[in-house]
């Protein structure tokens, strides 16, 4: 039995909520910005994802028109700063509508960590951060989406495996539904099936699977 919610029937908040809900777990761009007036801006966007490889793009979702989406229209410039665990309370207490002049760097005591390519700082104790300049921002609806060329990303050496960060190490946090919060799960390794490779009876490659 399936419960069924269809539009308009049901409200656009009440779809939000049943969206964010199901599209999960979704990560988080800690995005910090610079106004035009020089004050540094920290704010949580959970649409956040990879838009493109080559060059390397990143994209967040601005639902509304909120001071990241000011600064970054004014300035062309944002860093999205990883998201871990351990600063579960300071990502969720930059979410507060703070005034535009107040910086939630110094409201929340968080130390700033300069950029190397851009203006706007990095949050010294995220893992990771990727610095970006503005590709492009496209309207959707009640929201924007934000585009930028990643220029210059930096990682702590702590959570490196070689060149790949580990999962384990940088726990990063993720939105889910309502007011919930998701934390380290458990990392499955399986590697893509190649056409050369395949089977031919994906069922008994299944089964083979779960006899191993």
């Amino acid at each position: 039995m399936r419960a069924d919610f269809p539009r308009p029937a049901t409200s656009d908040q009440d779809y939000y909520r049943l969206l964010t809900a199901l599209v999960v777990p979704r990560p988080i761009a800690w995005v910090s910005s610079t106004s035009k007036a020089g004050v540094d801006n920290l704010a949580p966007h959970s649409f956040f994802t990879v838009a493109s490889v080559r060059p390397p793009i990143i994209q967040f979702t601005s639902v509304g028109e909120k001071d990241t989406l000011r600064n970054v229209k004014e300035t062309h410039e944002f860093v999205v700063n990883l998201a871990s665990e351990d600063l579960l309370e300071q990502v969720n207490a930059s979410g507060t509508d703070f005034p535009p002049d107040i910086s939630e760097f110094d409201a929340l005591g968080l130390k700033r960590e300069p950029s190397r390519t851009i203006r706007p700082p990095r949050v010294a104790k995220a893992l990771a951060a990727l610095e970006c300049r503005l590709h492009e921002i496209v309207a959707v609806g009640d929201s924007h989406l934000v585009l930028g060329e990643v220029l210059h990303a930096v990682v702590s050496t702590n959570v490196l495996n070689g060149n790949h960060p580990e999962m384990d190490m940088i726990k990063p946090l993720a939105r889910l539904g309502r007011h919930e919060w998701g934390t380290s799960v458990k990392v499955i390794e399986k590697r893509r099936i190649a056409w050369s490779d395949w089977p031919g009876d994906f069922l008994s490659l299944q089964q083979d699977i779960g006899a191993a």
